[in-house]
Order: C-alpha cells, then sequence, then structure tokens
C-alpha cells in the first residue's frame, strides 16, 4: 500500500524483501502550470455536493447502485452509519462505483470476459464464510437494504481489474536478479532486527481538501477506537493501492517507512491503532497486528497441541457462589500432572475435554499467549473465562517450534515485482479516471 501520493513506490514494499525509502524533495506540484497568486473566479458557484448519480462513459450509476453499495458498507461495519456521516460517505461511495465502472469497462475494451460462473464461485466462498447459501445471503442483504447485485457488480470489478493488471501490466514488469541479490543481502544484515505487521489507511490531501481530510481521518480513527473494523475502513476509505486486501501492508521495518511513521511504529504493540498522522501528500492511519524477529526463532510461531478443560455453572451462579469451584479448578489445574490428567480432572469438575492439534500460538488471545510463553509441556493455564459463560483451563501437551527461515530469492523477486505492479496499476487508473467522461447528474 502506498504511503502518500508522492511516496508510494518505496512505502509498499511490505516484507522481507522491501528495500530501505528513499527521502523525496519537496517541490511545488502545481509549478508547471503557473498559476496565479490571488485569482478572480468566474461563472456560477458548483453545488458543494452532487447528487449521487452519474454516467460513466456512458454507463450509469443510479441512485439505487448507491444506496445499495451503503447499505452493504452498513453491513460489513456491523451497524447503522451515523446521520451526519451519510452525505459523505455516499461520495465516497459513488467514487468507488466509477473506478470500479471504469475498471470493468477497461477490462472489456481489452476482450477480457468475465464469466458468471466466476462470479458464482466467489459468491458461494463469500456466503460459506458466513455459514449461509448464496440464497440465504441474497435474502439476508435484501432485508438490510442491499442486494446480491451490488456484491456481484463488486467482486465483477475486483476479477476484472485483477485479470486486466495480468494482461496489461504483469507481462512488462521486469525485476533484476542483481536487485533481488541487493535485497537479499540486506536482509541477511537486518537479521534479529524487528519488523511489524503493519496496516494502513491513506487519505490524500493538498491544499484545497487538507482541512476535509484531517476531519475524515479524525472520524475513521475514532470510528475505529469503538470497535469499528480496520480493514473494512481500509477497503472503503483507503486510497492506497492494497485498500482492497484491508490496508495490509506485511511485515515492514521501520527503517522502511517515512521518519513520522517509524517514530510512531516503534512505539506500537500488536492491536494497536494510531492516531491520524500527517505526512507528505496526506494522512496515514497505521495499525499493528505483530511483532517479530527478523531471522530468529519466534516462541509465538509455534504450533501447539492443546487438551482444554471446560466446565458450565449452574445458571444464575453468583461470583461469590462459583468462587470455591474456581478456586478448586485452579488448584487441580497446578498440580494436573501433565495431558494425561486432563480426563480426570474434568471428571472431578463434571467438565467436558476438547482436544485440538496444530494450534498455532500467536492464534491465541494475547493474554493466553503470555501464560503460554512461560509454559512447559504438561502444564496448564490459569483458569480464564466467566461466570456465566463457563471456566476453562488450556493444557499444554506440545510445542513444535517452527524454524526461521530467510526469504528465498523467489520470494524476494515475488514481492518485488508485486510492488511494481501495484504503482503501475495505481497510474493505469489514474489514466482511466483522466480520460474518462464522466456525467454527474
Amino acid at each position: 500500500m502506498a504511503i502518500g501520493l508522492a511516496m508510494t513506490a518505496t512505502a509498499v514494499l511490505a516484507a522481507q524483501g522491501s528495500l530501505p525509502p528513499t527521502a523525496e524533495p519537496q517541490v511545488d506540484s502545481t509549478a508547471t502550470l503557473k498559476l496565479p497568486e490571488n485569482p478572480q473566479v468566474f461563472g456560477s458557484a458548483m453545488p458543494s455536493v452532487f447528487k449521487a448519480t452519474a454516467i460513466v462513459n456512458g454507463e450509469v450509476i443510479t441512485q439505487t447502485d448507491i444506496d445499495h453499495r451503503l447499505a452493504l458498507l452498513a453491513i460489513a461495519n456491523g451497524g447503522q452509519i451515523p446521520a451526519n456521516e451519510i452525505d459523505a460517505l455516499r461520495q465516497q461511495v459513488l467514487r468507488n462505483l466509477i473506478d470500479e465502472t471504469l475498471q470493468i469497462q477497461a477490462a472489456k475494451s481489452e476482450e477480457i470476459e468475465i464469466k458468471d460462473a466466476d462470479v458464482d464461485k466467489t459468491v458461494a466462498r463469500v456466503a460459506g464464510n458466513v455459514k449461509q447459501t448464496p440464497d440465504q445471503m441474497a435474502s439476508y442483504l435484501k432485508s438490510r437494504g442491499s442486494s446480491i447485485r451490488s456484491i456481484r457488480r463488486q467482486i465483477t470489478g475486483e476479477i476484472a481489474w485483477r485479470r486486466l493488471q495480468s494482461k496489461k501490466i504483469e507481462s512488462s514488469v521486469n525485476v533484476g536478479d542483481e536487485e533481488v541479490q541487493a535485497v537479499v543481502k540486506k536482509l541477511e544484515a537486518s537479521k534479529g532486527t524487528e519488523e511489524f505487521r503493519v496496516g494502513e489507511i491513506f487519505l490524500p490531501a493538498n491544499t484545497a481538501n487538507a482541512q476535509q481530510a484531517e476531519t475524515n481521518a479524525a472520524k475513521i480513527f475514532a470510528a475505529l477506537q469503538q470497535g469499528g473494523s480496520f480493514v473494512g475502513y481500509a477497503r472503503q476509505y483507503s486510497e492506497a493501492s492494497t485498500a482492497a486486501v484491508g490496508g495490509d501492508l506485511g511485515w515492514v521495518r521501520p527503517e522502511q517507512l517515512p521518519d513520522q511513521l517509524a517514530t510512531i511504529i516503534r512505539t506500537m504493540r500488536p492491536g494497536q491503532v494510531s492516531q491520524p498522522i500527517r505526512l507528505p501528500g496526506g494522512y496515514s492511519i497505521m495499525a499493528v497486528q505483530d511483532v517479530r524477529k527478523i531471522g530468529t526463532a519466534d516462541p509465538r510461531s509455534a504450533l501447539l497441541t492443546l487438551k482444554q478443560i471446560s466446565i458450565t455453572l449452574p445458571k444464575g451462579t453468583t461470583a461469590a457462589q462459583g468462587q470455591p469451584i474456581v478456586a478448586r479448578f485452579a488448584q487441580g489445574a497446578q498440580t494436573i500432572g501433565g495431558c494425561g490428567g486432563a480426563d480426570k480432572l474434568a471428571a472431578d469438575l463434571h467438565g467436558e475435554v476438547i482436544e485440538s492439534d496444530q494450534v498455532k500460538m500467536r492464534d491465541l488471545p494475547p493474554a493466553l499467549q503470555e501464560m503460554m510463553l512461560q509454559m512447559q509441556v504438561g502444564q496448564a493455564t490459569r483458569p480464564f473465562g466467566s461466570i456465566d459463560e463457563g471456566i476453562r483451563v488450556l493444557v499444554l501437551c506440545g510445542r513444535d517450534e517452527v524454524d526461521a527461515t530467510a526469504p528465498t530469492f523467489d520470494q524476494v523477486y515475488a514481492q518485488m515485482n508485486e510492488e511494481r505492479v501495484n504503482l503501475r496499476a495505481r497510474r493505469y487508473l489514474r489514466d482511466l479516471r483522466r480520460d474518462a467522461v464522466i456525467d454527474f447528474r
């Protein structure tokens, strides 16, 4: 993903094959236009907000299209959209639909065919992710003001853009072997340094819209602080190249980022989201998802074999009534005597045992990770849960450490190639916007 319009190529390099960014000179981007400092403006003022419909190269985007996509966005973010944000969000949805239309049109002009069967497969997968059939999902969307047509259109746009990039861009991108070897050497030299799994929401800003961009960034940050989905907001609002993947920058070393971001990232831990950060070209909101050290074994990457013992307390049990049972559970967990004792402890407390293999430690809640890092095979965690929903302990039955390996030549090559494709794709979409005939209604 791009950090800003003026530094897209350097900040996107998202994982172990990345190069550090180079500083870019601060130049006046309007110099070639030779604009007067105090221009006289002629004609009537344009409305501050266009009515949310448009014709893009002859193809109509209707109010219904926008309403359905807006409802889809509300569903994805888990609730209603505040009334004071509706108008601004409609304009953002319209911009997204215009880009989507341009991408589909460009694919058609290159004789790229998106078959219904291709879309059907993705719809079925999306429905399966929420444990529904496509028909059930269609009914669900309709009941909440959206439609299956809207999500099919979005999927069509994503497939079209992906195939168009493959045909028009990927074949013309070249990454030299010497470039890759240089990156591999830098990675070897950086072994043991800390890197972060980072996400970003980027909002472009210039002299004309700086205040509005700052306000929008503040609103997004406030929504994230209240539990909003970072991935959801990145998909909808971020104007960087990887908005489609929820703003995921991958694994990044702080020194790969602009100084303003590097300073903030180094102070953040997994699960934290930064306040909007002003950069040349816009505002970034950063999220740290994970932390690790390059080229060294990471204990959080271990694969665990676990037994979970859970007990359910009678409905209406108070904290005081449940405390003796929890204390007995805790005492039993301390003296469990290995995984073989799990069944006996469960029987003594009328609980149940569930076995689970190949559990990634970093997939556990942070509090449990911290306990597991200190445990030996055969030990159990302290009890956790609640009186209402049940009390549990996890018994560590096995731990397989994952060896740390440096990225291969092919992995570094693939990453550098992807970054260059993303950069050209942004330029291609910019050109499509510039050449389009768009009639706002």
